[in-house]
């Protein structure tokens, strides 16, 4: 047998391999057809002396596909590493048939009124279905592989034996630089609900234990299961069944359950009471999934695409004969990010925070980042900055930032700014989001001793902001933007807003951000004339901001010049980018800190919880800028764990996984609220970069009300470790830098330098 067999291997839009009916893996990773993925997988521990057999399932969803999969038409390639006459590479000798028993549903097979854009439910008719499709038995429809440039071009599900991409063909095909997907087993959940229209069952703890053991279901019956994981996961279902012609099964995933009004409440409720006092079961609602049965044995039901569930509601109507469900399996998939940071300070509830912070980014990050893993399943930059950051800091994992980067870039339109999101088949333009793309690529310069990386991408900065100049006025405000100039969610809907000559000084404030850190970058690794220029414009809008939306009486900024709307946004990005006078930041940043989610008190806009991301920021920056000339002000980052109070209050709610939004939210795992884990190690921990590349260190912890605090910070030259105690108004602290890592410890407005290894400081 070979030590190794490798094979490259893509298709359009996914397909799975099989080697002697063992699951190999799939693919591929998502982009767009100039920048098409291959997988590589070595098969080698896959084969067997004498013969083997190579399958795929390849499929192409068309209409129903998800928005973020882009396609040109149905094909499949793989390519052998090996020459010689044991190649298998396509199309020779390959086989392939028409799948007529699995197929996409349609939009009717979501439950819930809502934006959907993650992809299709799915339907398996197992009378359809060739069962024999994985072995050495082709049936009569299987026909030889064609080229998918001549006619032979086959839509919906297909099993090859494939098509290759030889020839003038539309796929840009690279190597794919991530990892595989994680795929390991997990719990499908616990029966919580069953009822059935049959009276004579009376041993319902049987039926309760589904899926621990089978349960027979009788015919001509209805049977209704809700199963609950106790956390949100993103898996593929496996259900297996017996028997049962006649039947129709439909899973439905659910991230909660809802009353008859669709509303969800606590989590974890499974009933609740109407306002006339009745009790009723609450529902699950979303995405469904549908499954024949033929009347054999054995048959199974897995999705082609992983499903997003903490509740999974089975409603089964059985036909003319029993139906036995003989497991309900799952199994987990991801991007294998590894958890390498660790944060302790005896606090439960930071723990809990720390914890459904870390599943809300583990969940909603794939092939590519995603904004939520249910409902869209899309790699917004809004949500992609702060998910990018979270992995380079708990995980110490830069490949799937790097991925999102680069796509950003590759989205850019001929005008110069980038997609809001990408890869995606329905195109959308927020410009500002832009903007934040320039900071991310800020913070990977940061972060990460990667500099040729964001050299790379400097062409593209300054086509951003050369389209961006082109609507600012001459008293360096933005004027009102082409599409959606999105900011934030606040209770009234979103802003910015505008004045009557259409200028916006939130937007004007992102990207002042933007020039500031594309300047940074260019003085460092690009063209240091153009940062000076870069310079001069800061300094003007700057003035510009500071003349037009800063209101003395309410010592606040405006969201607009016509000074009669306020918010937190602007208020954040003003102490953030030094708007705002120095000797008024410490009341703004207090008075902000007040402001709940969902809440306009004195007429100021609240933040979401995504935005509050830039609040912790704002305070960090306070600090610096101002620890050797106040020391009232460069404590205010002590106050950023009462800023945790909207998260706190969630967890009697039973979350999870973070939402979207507070109050009703649509999405229960959304990207852009899990920042509380970054804030966790980079403000409270203090832990964070100095100088780019992180070369060097800055530790400056804010311990609040904390006595002690531990943490892990996975630098890229290895684990950082720290533990402080308060001792009065000091703190010792322990510090273990590794290689050769120097920096700083600064507590209090003093300096303390730090050697690699340990070090052991008391800080008064």
């Amino acid at each position: 047998m070979p030590a190794e067999y490798t094979v490259r291997v893509s298709a359009d839009n996914r397909f799975i391999l099989c080697v002697n009916g063992h699951r190999v893996g799939d693919g591929p990773a998502r982009g767009d057809l100039a920048h098409w993925r291959y997988e590589r997988f070595d098969l080698a521990s896959y084969l067997q002396p004498g013969h083997n057999l190579i399958t795929a399932t390849v499929w192409n969803f068309g209409v129903f596909a998800p928005v973020a999969q882009m396609s040109d038409r149905t094909a499949f390639l793989l390519e052998s590493e090996a020459t010689g006459p044991n190649g298998i590479s396509t199309p020779e000798g390959w086989l392939v048939e028409e799948e007529p028993g699995h197929r996409p549903l349609d939009r009717s097979s979501v439950t819930i009124k809502t934006y959907f854009a993650s992809g299709p439910g799915e339907e398996i008719d197992a009378s359809k279905f060739d069962w024999n499709w994985n072995s050495d038995s082709p049936g009569a429809n299987w026909v030889p592989a064609a080229s998918p440039m001549r006619d032979s071009i086959f839509a919906g599900v297909n099993h090859a034996h494939s098509a290759d991409t030889t020839g003038d063909n539309p796929w840009g095909l690279i190597p794919d630089a991530l990892p595989h997907m994680e795929y390991s087993p997990t719990s499908a959940g616990r029966t919580v609900v069953f009822d059935t229209t049959l009276p004579s069952y009376k041993r319902m703890q049987d039926f309760v234990a589904f899926p621990s053991k089978a349960v027979p279901l009788a015919e001509n019956t209805h049977f209704h299961f809700i199963l609950d994981r106790g956390t949100l996961t993103t898996a593929f279902p496996k259900l297996i069944v017996s028997g049962g012609k006649g039947a129709h099964i439909v899973l439905t995933y659910s991230e909660a359950l809802y009353d008859k009004n669709e509303h969800k409440g606590d989590r974890d409720s499974i009933d609740y009471t109407d306002s006339n006092g009745t009790k009723y079961t609450r529902q699950a609602l979303g995405l469904t999934d549908s499954f024949l049965p033929d009347g054999d044995s054995h048959r199974v039901f897995m999705p082609l695409w992983w499903r997003t569930w903490r509740y999974l509601d089975l409603d089964i109507t059985t036909g003319s004969e029993p139906l036995t469900l003989e497991s309900l399996e799952a199994f987990f998939t991801a991007y294998p990010f590894q958890e390498r940071a660790t944060f302790q300070t005896g606090d439960q509830d930071l723990d809990k925070i720390w914890d459904i912070s870390w599943r809300t980014a583990r969940l909603d990050a794939h092939e590519t980042y995603m904004d939520t893993p249910y409902y869209e399943q899309l790699q917004y930059i809004g949500d992609t900055r702060i998910q990018a950051l979270i992995s380079y800091t708990v995980a110490g994992d830069d490949r799937l930032g790097r991925q999102a980067i680069v796509a950003f870039d590759q989205s850019r339109i001929p005008e110069g700014i980038t997609r809001s999101r990408y890869p995606s088949n329905l195109p959308q333009n927020i410009p500002t989001f832009s903007l934040l793309w320039i900071g991310m690529l800020h913070d990977y310069w940061m972060y990460r001793p990667d500099p040729q990386a964001v050299r790379d991408e400097i062409p593209g900065t300054r086509d951003v902001l050369a389209w961006f100049a082109k609507y600012e006025a001459s008293d360096g405000l933005l004027s009102r933007l082409p599409w959606w100039s999105f900011i934030d969610w606040v209770p009234s809907g979103d802003i910015p807003t505008y004045d009557e000559h259409g200028e916006s000084c939130v937007t004007t404030l992102q990207y002042l951000g933007a020039i500031i850190d594309a300047a940074d970058i260019e003085r460092n690794l690009g063209d240091p004339v153009l940062a000076t220029r870069y310079q001069s414009r800061i300094d003007h809008i700057r003035s510009g901001l500071t003349s037009k939306c800063w209101v003395p009486s309410r010592g606040l900024l405006a969201d607009n010049p016509g000074q009669k709307m306020f918010n937190q946004q602007a208020n954040i990005l003003g102490v953030l980018y030094d708007v705002i006078p120095k000797d008024r930041q410490q009341d703004v940043l207090l008075r902000m800190l007040a402001i709940e989610p969902g809440t306009t008190p004195n007429g100021v806009l609240a933040a979401s919880y995504y935005f509050r991301f830039y609040l912790a920021r704002a305070l960090l920056h306070a600090e610096q800028g101002q620890e050797h000339e106040d020391k009232d002000h460069a404590v205010m980052a002590d106050d950023y764990l009462k800023s945790l109070d909207p998260w706190r209050k969630l967890l009697p709610l039973h979350f999870s996984t973070w939402p979207e939004i507070p109050g009703d939210t649509r999405s229960d795992s959304h990207a852009w609220s899990a920042h509380p884990i970054y804030d966790m190690l980079t403000l409270v921990a203090g832990i964070g970069p100095a100088s780019p590349g992180f070369a060097t260190v800055r530790i400056a912890p804010h311990l609040g009300p904390l006595d002690h605090l531990t943490a892990t910070f996975p630098h890229p030259q290895g684990d950082l470790k720290v533990e402080y105690h308060r001792e009065g108004s000091g703190v010792t602290a322990t510090i273990i830098l590794p290689a050769a890592l120097t920096g700083n410890f600064v507590y209090n407005g003093k300096t303390h330098p730090l050697k690699p290894g340990r070090n052991e400081i008391r800080a008064k």
